[in-house]
């Protein structure tokens, strides 16, 4: 007997006619994963972008500051070491749900805050709810996506960071200037509510959901094997195992590069070059926009090395070699004579930050089973935000004692990236596959 026509090709072409022939509803999922993202990120900057006024209305010093944020990325931490659990076990669909639901509630409720203890509260419970959003996000493109996609469909997801970083300075000075800082914090709260009806009418686990068509599944199923039923991991069974550590310790030495540009650039731009809030806006679009470039880019071009016939082992971690390289300029910054010289350095620094966080967040889907992705991811995200909470309360410090000096903590970030990569390949220098014992199932 002859094969069917309709047989799908195991590297199909990319053309649109083969694009249309396998289905495209995959795609419609990650979108829906990049407006959260866009939304996660919008929430967690509203704070920083009103941080040069309300420091000045409510009188912070730069280590009060430095706690305030701190206890955010200390929350987010913890969060994630459950939250990887929580999505192995009950799923993505719920799982995503509870998350926004606690981080916009939280994000609203720093209108309620006065003073250095109450901004600390709503930000701890902003980062314990936001610490859903990256886990969830990559298991379910590991359920809806074939190994030679998932680092670009990360890479657009990741992008929705940026977004979320464009829009928040577009729209949150004049809300603030308007009606007032309070309001910023309700109006973007407000947006995971809408987000979340979307989630609970659009999504289903590819097997499960009426839109998807049979050759799309088994596209999405080609070389992963038929579905596994939902297990959780101990984390006792990864933790010996290097690639864990290759992930976790790599998180740990760059995500806090990501969280001071998120949470000290428009301190850092109204220090050097005066920048208010009603000027920000611009600088702030222009590094994020530039840093949107770099997250999709990286994660193309890794999938595009791996086409060519790389292997994963190369194919990542060269295009993560050319992100770190690119950063190291960023130490440049603090002495630039212009404004615009150091957003062009920020940016550059960014893009590649992004390009570089698209291959990273990847490399769990690369190395562990499905079952374990969330957990490892889980384990990561608590690595780098506990690195996160630390360069925080030091940047806090090293300012306070060195008069809003920056110059220090700009070459932290420039140098952070080339040696986290020696560290990820010391660790793992081929990204060899973890095999699990079997774990009963939840």
């Amino acid at each position: 007997m002859t094969a069917a026509p309709d047989r799908m090709d195991p590297t199909p072409s990319t053309s649109p006619s083969a694009a249309e022939r396998i289905g495209r509803y995959r795609w419609t999922i990650c979108a829906l994963l990049f407006f959260a993202t866009t939304i996660n990120y919008m929430d967690r900057q509203v704070l920083g972008i009103l941080a040069p006024t309300l420091q000045r209305d409510l009188h912070w010093n730069e280590v009060e500051y430095g706690a305030i944020v701190s206890w955010f990325t200390f929350a987010y931490a913890l969060g994630y070491l459950g939250v990887g659990r929580l999505m192995d076990r009950i799923g993505t669909r719920k799982g995503f749900s509870v998350s926004i639901i606690i981080w916009s509630l939280a994000a609203m409720g720093h209108a309620l805050a006065r003073g250095v203890a109450s901004f600390s509260v709503a930000r701890f419970a902003l980062g314990l709810g936001e610490s859903g959003n990256f886990p969830g996000a990559l298991k379910t493109v590991a359920e809806w996506f074939p190994v030679r996609e998932r680092s670009l469909a990360t890479g657009i997801f990741n992008a929705g960071s940026n977004v979320g970083a464009i829009v928040a300075p577009l729209v949150v000075p004049w809300i603030a200037l308007t009606w007032g800082w309070q309001w910023a914090f309700i109006a973007v709260g407000a947006l995971g509510f809408l987000w979340l009806a979307a989630w609970l009418l659009i999504y289903r686990q590819p097997g499960e959901h009426p839109r998807i068509t049979q050759r799309e599944l088994d596209y999405i199923r080609d070389g992963m094997g038929a579905p596994e039923p939902i297990r959780t991991t101990p984390w006792q069974r990864l933790l010996p195992h290097r690639q864990m550590w290759a992930f976790a310790l790599g998180k740990f030495m760059t995500d806090p590069v990501w969280w001071f540009y998120l949470f000290w650039l428009p301190k850092f731009l109204d220090a050097k070059f005066g920048v208010k809030l009603s000027s920000l806006a611009l600088p702030l679009v222009a590094i994020y926009l530039m840093a949107d470039v770099g997250s999709v880019f990286g994660g193309w071009l890794s999938g595009a090395f791996i086409k060519r016939g790389w292997s994963v082992n190369k194919g990542r971690k060269i295009t993560m070699l050319i992100a770190a390289l690119v950063i190291v300029p960023t130490m440049l910054a603090p002495m630039a004579s212009r404004l615009w010289v150091a957003v062009v350095i920020v940016g550059v620094a960014a893009s590649a930050h992004q390009w570089w966080s698209a291959n990273i967040f990847t490399l769990p889907s690369d190395m562990f089973p499905r079952q374990a992705v969330g957990t490892v991811v889980g384990i990561g995200g608590f690595a780098g935000a506990i690195g996160g909470v630390l360069f925080q309360r030091m940047t806090g410090a090293m300012l306070q004692a060195n008069g809003d000096n920056y110059t220090p903590v700009f070459m932290i970030c420039a140098f952070a990236y080339v040696a986290a990569l020696l560290v990820i390949h010391l660790l793992a220098p081929k990204l060899k596959p973890v095999v699990l014992p079997e774990v009963p199932v939840a």
